[in-house]
């Protein structure tokens, strides 16, 4: 018998014994397994058409249209790093995504070509500098505590990449095979540029977040109108698309005449409208052969590379952990009192439930204030405010899977350790 099927003897016993031995007498388990499932329907109704679906468009974009060179030029290895940094979590911030929808853009970039500090400077920063957030937290938690976020937010996306430049100096980042667009080309550097950043646009006003029970400010203002600007920007979208690849502008139009007709639909909600009108893109790109379906195709790539694993570890993070409001297979109460008082171990265990929770984008405050009334300290509290929403479970499993094992728990361990100093230093600042 080989190694091969050794392996499938175990794996088979394995999974054997495990249905043999599942305990569903237990109210417990068959609890944490409906949270499981409550995570999965949350994430594909939430999350999955306004946020995933755009930035696998993104990143198959930036794969297609942005040429290798220019990558390399602001986050390559060789770019300067004040300006490969500064581009790095100044890109972040505009985006203000969670752990999860970062993904198909780092991989975009990273496997361009951007080096491996830049790019995992990126990472952090997408999910981790979100302004809204940071401005909800000093309101919430207060003034110091959102100061202490959004300041160690900045440094922790610079620090984790160059320390991931410096111990991954010798390793270089995978490039794509895919028809790169040099700076001369017919296509240009700057519609090309402008085609990706309206589709950020896209992305950051279609998931723009309420603003808590504010109805006035630059939020607010934002909030009420956001489908509009989401309009907007797609068109902008359309009009480089039909410059640049040559696609008759009434297929765009017959789209946008489908996806209008959405909005007729008894009950249509914005999530119906949207996917509808990713559909009707995908058909246009499908039926113009050249860019237009390589685009297609190379989003498709990211969407079957990373869709499983998000899957996969949002419904094991709702298993263990359970949904806000309900508890999973691990006691809500081992966990409130893991995490109390200000000491170096609350701190330390806080930053690694971060980092193995999954918060969607706005959400981490409120859970927090709910753990620090039931006594966990402030130290502890800043620790899981930096560390859990750059990471979670599912973002690790994608994560691994493009730059492999070595880089990622490199990656965890430096938020993680870097978390846990700032929230215990934080804690011994006096008040």
């Amino acid at each position: 018998m080989g190694k091969r099927e050794l392996g499938w003897l175990v794996g088979i016993f394995a999974v054997f014994a495990a249905l043999y031995t599942l305990p569903l007498e237990s109210p417990r388990f068959l609890g944490a397994v409906f949270e499981s499932l409550r995570l999965l329907r949350w994430y594909a109704r939430e999350h999955v058409i306004l946020c995933l679906l755009t930035a696998f468009f993104i990143a198959g974009a930036i794969g297609i249209f942005l040429s290798q060179g220019s990558v390399m030029k602001y986050l390559g290895a060789g770019a300067k790093k004040v300006v490969a940094y500064g581009v790095a979590s100044v890109s972040g911030s505009i985006l203000a995504v969670c752990s999860c929808t970062v993904l198909p853009l780092f991989a975009g970039i990273y496997k361009m070509g951007a080096g491996i500090g830049p790019a995992t400077a990126f990472l952090y920063s997408g999910p981790a500098i979100n302004v809204l957030a940071i401005i909800l937290t000093a309101k919430i938690l207060g003034a110091r505590m959102g100061i202490a976020r959004g300041v160690g937010a900045v440094l922790f996306s610079v620090i984790i990449g160059l320390a991931m430049a410096f111990f991954f100096k010798e390793e270089k980042a995978p490039t794509i095979k895919a028809q790169q667009v040099g700076d001369d080309d017919s296509l240009g550097l700057l519609a090309s540029a402008v085609l990706v950043f309206s589709m950020m646009l896209v992305l950051v006003f279609a998931n723009w977040a309420r603003p808590g029970t504010e109805s006035s400010g630059f939020f607010a203002a934002v909030y009420s109108v956001k489908w509009y600007l989401t309009g907007a920007s797609a068109l902008v979208m359309m009009g480089i698309l039909s410059r640049i690849m040559a696609i008759p502008l009434w297929q765009f139009a017959l789209g946008g005449l489908v996806t209008g007709a959405a909005l007729l639909i008894p009950g249509a909600t914005p999530n119906i409208v949207f996917l509808v009108g990713i559909l009707a893109l995908s058909v246009v790109l499908f039926v113009n052969r050249g860019k237009p379906r390589e685009w297609l195709e190379s989003t498709t790539g990211y969407a079957i590379q990373i869709m499983p694993l998000l899957f996969a570890g949002v419904a094991v993070a709702g298993f263990l952990l359970g949904t806000p409001g309900h508890e999973g297979i691990i006691p809500a109460r081992y966990v409130e009192s893991a995490l109390g008082g200000n000491g170096i171990g609350s701190t330390f265990l806080a930053s690694l439930a971060g980092a193995f929770m999954y918060f969607a984008t706005l959400t981490e405050v409120p859970i927090i204030q709910g753990l620090m009334d039931k006594g966990m300290g402030e130290g502890p509290a800043l620790a899981l405010l930096l560390a859990g929403p750059a990471l979670s479970l599912p973002n690790m499993l994608v994560i691994r899977s493009i730059m492999g094992t070595k880089k990622t728990v490199v990656f965890v361990v430096l938020v993680v350790m870097l978390s846990t100093m700032a929230g215990y230093g934080y804690s011994m600042l006096p008040h």
